[in-house]
């Protein structure tokens, strides 16, 4: 398995030489240890996973997929449904292959290069959209993370959903901890965004989508699910 590139053509975009050159600078030696020791602070990807419940022969897109940790996960969970991955960093991604072949999953989980803002699934992964699209802890990572809520939306089929966990305004934490966790959090490029529920509310009224919005382990965390209409 290689990693699938949307611009195998050669006819790569500015935002992909500097976004994949600064996080696989980042990376590089990170995702050796990833899994190990994210597994701590990341909460609320599991519970994510389990309200995916994605029907037989659905596609499953995550964006920011990373070293695979969750794609795994949810295609040993549902072995009927069929999952995607997409991440700037290549380096992420070589560990994610490697990942989905020793969990001997080739066949219904494929990982591709590409930028969460303006990827062409039809071009990498001939899917033209997702019944479910899983973004976990990549938003606060991304700058322009309102435009990748927006193209995600957009490649959803009717009646999809989008579903979010990220880090929250941790507001009902003591705040000597929050004031450590964000500043620690500000070491590797992470910013919560605070802007989360009204950017979704937005999303949900121009498409006329439900909205589900929590903020679990007392604001550590934020996580929803947008359901568009059928």
């Amino acid at each position: 398995m290689t990693i699938v590139s949307e611009y195998e053509d050669g006819g790569q975009p500015a935002w992909s030489n500097e976004a994949t050159h600064r996080m696989n600078r980042m990376y590089r030696w990170q995702r050796f240890i990833y899994d190990a020791t994210r597994r701590y602070y990341l909460l609320g990807r599991d519970q994510l996973i389990a309200e995916l419940v994605p029907a037989p022969g659905a596609t499953v897109l995550e964006i920011g997929c990373g070293t695979g940790r969750n794609l795994v996960q949810a295609a040993r969970r549902y072995p009927q449904a069929v999952f995607y991955g997409i991440d700037i960093s290549t380096e992420m991604l070589t560990t994610a292959i490697a990942s989905i072949a020793r969990n001997d999953l080739t066949d219904t989980v494929r990982v591709a290069h590409g930028d969460a803002t303006n990827f062409d699934p039809s071009r990498i992964f001939a899917v033209p959209s997702f019944d479910h699209v899983m973004i976990s802890y990549s938003l606060s990572m991304i700058p322009s993370w309102q435009d990748v809520l927006d193209h995600a939306v957009s490649q959803l089929k009717p009646g999809g959903r989008l579903h979010i966990v990220d880090f929250g305004h941790q507001e009902r934490l003591p705040k000597i901890a929050s004031k450590l966790l964000l500043h620690w959090l500000t070491l590797f490029d992470v910013t919560p965004r605070r802007e989360l529920l009204d950017v979704l509310k937005a999303l949900a009224e121009r498409h006329h989508a439900n909205l589900d919005f929590n903020r679990p382990f007392r604001g550590y965390a934020q996580s929803a699910v947008l359901t568009l209409p059928t």
